[in-house]
């Protein structure tokens, strides 16, 4: 039995398994989907999670129940390349005839002193749940700084807002305002809802230390103050990944072919966070590579050469809480209900594995 192995059943590898299922898989041909979870977290509503918005259970995605995919639940801890076997944490390893690598990210402190240390994340289910346990045992009128006015940051602070009204909430990045990376008028619109809502935002400050309650400011002698810090200032991909000795982009994610396989590896595949891609990581994009490397393996099992086009995005969303959002769909800024009605739109067709 020739056997294909996933690691990790996040945006990337769940899309893998579907679009699998919806073809004839060979008879020979077995899948083994890896996961430390027994079911897909919906990553990009973790902020939701964190801010005491919505439950765990509503983020939570079954894995396909199919006699063609075996579910293993554990800890990965090391692929060996040359022998085809998968390492996981107290139990035994998995051998594989094709591998797919979605194990995601992790969060990228920069070098800053303490960054890891005195501040809570995100990026997992568990580190989520975390978080949302400090936040909501702040003392009423407490202070939360947010580290990163990116994409992330910008969520956390809107949901924690509409959850806490009591608190008072910070922002803080090293450019001159939130969303730098977007167009001014879609900055304007987040900055102006930020303003009545009272959040403040603190651009310019280089963070060179975090210790318990205080962090430092490299671009001021005064010290910042904090309850609790939630840090969403950056990603790189999982350590075992940063681990791999293969050539790697700035970011640290393993350079792919144009089939998303390893050029010294072709029957490894890597999708998601891990993948260097002329995309910004997204959930979106993963799935998307993730349907593509699913014909790449139909392909080889048919014996043909597969046609891929380029990876096109629809565009990117984000909330302010459930009734204002923001997006930029066609290379058009959208603001307002709208692209939040859309936002809910397409979590609810993602908890249904509607693409």
């Amino acid at each position: 039995m020739r056997k294909l192995v996933i690691l990790g059943g996040g945006y990337g590898g769940l899309a893998i398994v579907n679009e699998l299922l919806e073809e004839q898989i060979p008879h020979d041909v077995s899948i083994v989907l890896v996961d430390r979870m027994p079911f897909q977290g919906l990553k990009t509503e973790y902020y939701a999670l964190a801010a005491g918005t919505v439950s765990d259970l509503e983020l939570r995605v079954k894995f396909p129940n199919d006699p063609r995919v075996e579910l293993t639940y554990g800890e990965v801890t090391d692929i060996d390349m040359e022998f085809r076997l998968v390492h996981l944490e107290g139990q035994d390893p998995i051998a594989y005839d094709w591998l797919v690598i979605g194990l995601g990210c992790t969060d990228k402190y920069h070098g800053i002193e303490g960054a890891e240390q005195y501040s809570t994340s995100i990026q997992t289910f568990s580190a989520a749940r975390k978080t949302y346990a400090l936040l909501n045992d702040i003392k009423p009128y407490g202070q939360v700084t947010i580290v990163g006015g990116g994409l992330s940051g910008v969520e956390v602070a809107a949901e924690l807002r509409e959850s806490r009204q009591d608190l008072n909430i910070r922002i803080l990045d090293r450019g001159p305002s939130v969303l730098s990376a977007f167009p001014g008028k879609l900055q304007r619109f987040v900055t102006e809802w930020f303003q009545e809502h009272q959040v403040e935002m603190c651009g310019h400050v280089g963070l060179t230390r975090l210790e318990g309650g205080i962090l430092h400011d490299g671009n001021s002698p005064d010290p910042i103050y904090t309850d609790v810090t939630v840090w969403t200032a950056g990603i790189q991909p999982v350590e075992l990944v940063q681990r791999i000795d293969l050539p790697k982009d700035n970011q640290g994610r393993l350079i792919i072919n144009e089939y998303h396989q390893l050029p010294d590896y072709n029957e490894v595949f890597i999708v998601g966070d891990c993948a260097s891609l002329p995309l910004s990581p997204s959930g979106q994009a993963a799935g998307a590579q993730g349907k593509q490397i699913a014909e790449v393996l139909q392909a080889a099992w048919q014996n043909k050469t597969p046609r891929l086009g380029k990876i096109k995005l629809k565009g990117v969303l984000g909330s302010l809480g459930k009734k204002s959002g923001f997006g930029i769909m066609g290379g058009t800024p959208i603001l307002g209900r709208v692209p939040r009605l859309v936002k809910s739109g397409v979590l609810w067709r993602s908890k249904r594995h509607l693409g």
